[in-house]
């Protein structure tokens, strides 16, 4: 056994073990390994042999010991990944931080939301600082309402990302405290309440002229004020607006709106208060009394920064740092909450877990890892871009993490039967559970003169010779298979089973193919992450009939 071959093996486990917290694992390094070197693939069995006897050396040392290690064999991978974490998240010039996440509860976290959470639960992680959890569940419009179920969905997908917070905390809930500071606003001078309909208010919004309110006194605003909060005055009568600049050049600035009135009841207080917040002073008050150290946010909410700048220099506080991202989008796919809940409404989508929804609980049902979503997220970091990317970026991550583990199995989706002639030469074939790891074993097929092959390879390779892997090579005429010899020769591969049982796949789109799985799936288990060769990655959802939801390929 050469030097070479050790010392690769050796490196990709100590490599392995160090990004996982001391613990190599054999499908991870055999993956390595087995894609870089010839003489490990020539020797399979050897080399199993070697990663196994390497990794039980490697997970002895403790993770200090193996650093040290690493850093001897592979020296760049300290550098590499300092650098590359250093260019994607900025380090934060702080001695203390505690940031926040704020999710709106109409409905789980998706894909979209995940960029979010990731970059909190990551600075906070890196900087030893604290994170909290702040449900912004303000009433929302009448097109994005909040749900009852959202506050657990969000709290279960939060926990499958391995995000840690240390406080919760509802904007429902602290009402009062936004009230105290509302009066206290217009006590200052610095706001009033407006009773223009909305059409003149934006009309004069957008001119820059004020509101014939604005200079109305404190006194008459604080008797409104009172009204409003009485319930003495309806919903779209009136609202109470910042005096801040009428010539300002993004008339969104002009005298933006603080609370505003609405009768729709909350999931969490129902009826018991009906002027709310809008967000920019309810983060203001909410970030500097809870202490928020840094704010992260989209580039595109940067008129909410200045909001919030804006009342910290009229109350006089110090102000936390601003940390903004670009949008990341994904090609081809639709990530508005409020159309997905009317479609889950309307039983257009079979529920916050359809996968055209790509919610956490979604994406998990597919067999995502909440490891492959996290490094899709990092990837892109702080960067300010906007970034289009098509779904096989965040495919490819989670084909690093599965691809080791998963086994492989025939399924024969739409099968058509054919007769085979000529001899059979073997009772059953032999097939390897995962092609880079033989001390799984292998799976067995009968072999009989039926054999099932896919319709889609039935219908295009009519009188064409194709292998029937690990089998026989056939001449396929009609529905009968000539069969032409046994050698592994260099034509189209298609599996076949001779019998099996009833197999269902769901795909993305909701569609579901019908067909037949080998008999070795019954050594598998609801939860498992199989791969259907020259199919995709599937988990297994029901055992008994043998339910499967399809991830990628």
């Amino acid at each position: 056994m050469s030097e070479d071959r050790s010392d690769l093996i050796k490196k990709y486990a100590l490599r392995n073990a160090v990004k996982f917290d001391g613990e190599a694992t054999v499908g991870a390094v055999m993956g390595k390994v087995m894609g870089e070197s010839e003489e490990c693939r020539e020797d399979p069995e050897g080399t199993k042999e070697l990663v196994n006897d390497t990794i039980e050396e490697v997970n002895a040392l403790s993770l200090e010991e193996q650093k040290e290690e690493l850093e001897d064999l592979m020296p760049e991978f300290f550098e590499e990944d300092e650098e590359e974490e250093e260019e994607r998240l900025p380090r934060l010039d702080a001695d203390e931080v505690k940031m926040r996440m704020a999710p709106y509860p109409s409905g789980p976290l998706h894909i979209g939301n995940a960029r979010m959470v990731i970059l909190n639960d990551e600075y906070v992680k890196r900087n030893d600082g604290e994170l909290v959890l702040f449900y912004d569940d303000t009433i929302g419009s009448e097109t994005k309402q909040l749900l009852p179920d959202a506050y657990d969905m969000i709290k279960e997908g939060l926990e499958w990302l391995d995000v840690e917070w240390h406080e919760t905390h509802y904007k429902s809930e602290r009402m009062e405290t936004y009230y105290e500071y509302g009066k206290k606003i217009l006590e200052m001078g610095e706001a009033y309440v407006c009773e223009c309909d909305q059409k003149t208010l934006q009309e004069k919004r957008r001119d820059g002229k004020e509101c014939e309110h604005r200079d109305r006194p404190k006194e008459k605003n604080l008797e409104l004020w009172e009204m409003m909060l009485e319930g003495e005055i309806s919903e779209g009568e009136a609202v109470v607006r910042l005096k801040t600049d009428m010539d300002h050049p993004d008339p969104a600035f002009r005298d933006r709106v603080l609370f505003r009135i609405s009768e729709k009841e909350h999931p969490r207080v129902g009826n018991e208060y009906t002027v709310w917040p809008l967000l920019e002073f309810s983060w203001a008050i909410d970030d500097h009394l809870l202490g928020m150290t840094h704010i992260l946010r989209g580039k595109d909410l940067v008129i909410e920064d200045r909001m919030e700048e804006y009342i910290w220099d009229l109350f006089g506080w110090e102000k936390p740092e601003f940390l903004h991202y670009g949008m990341l989008r994904l090609e081809n796919v639709n990530l508005s909450k409020s159309e997905f809940q009317q479609k889950v409404k309307n039983d257009e989508f079979k529920g916050w877990d359809d996968p055209r929804t790509w919610s956490m609980q979604s994406l998990k049902r597919r067999g995502i890892q909440p490891e492959a979503i996290r490094d899709f997220i990092l990837e892109f970091g702080m960067s300010e871009t906007d970034i289009e990317v098509p779904p096989s970026k965040l495919y490819a991550k989670n084909r690093e993490l599965i691809d080791s583990e998963a086994n492989r199995y025939f399924f024969i989706p739409d099968p058509v039967g054919i007769e085979l002639v000529g001899d059979l030469e073997m009772e059953k074939a032999k097939i390897s559970r995962h092609p880079s790891d033989p001390d799984r074993g292998y799976r067995e097929l009968d072999t009989k003169k039926t054999v099932f092959i896919p319709r889609k390879e039935w219908n295009q390779h009519q009188n064409e010779e194709v292998r029937l892997k690990n089998f026989c090579n056939i001449q396929l005429e009609g529905k009968e298979g000539k069969i032409t010899g046994y050698e592994n020769k260099d034509i189209l591969k298609i599996q076949w089973l001779s019998d099996g049982i009833d197999v269902q796949l769901e795909y993305p789109d909701m569609s579901v193919k019908e067909g037949i799985g080998e008999n070795n799936l019954d050594e598998t288990k609801k939860g498992d992450i199989i791969q259907f060769e020259r199919i995709g990655f599937v988990k297994i959802e029901k055992s008994d009939t043998f339910y499967a939801v399809y991830g990628h390929r």
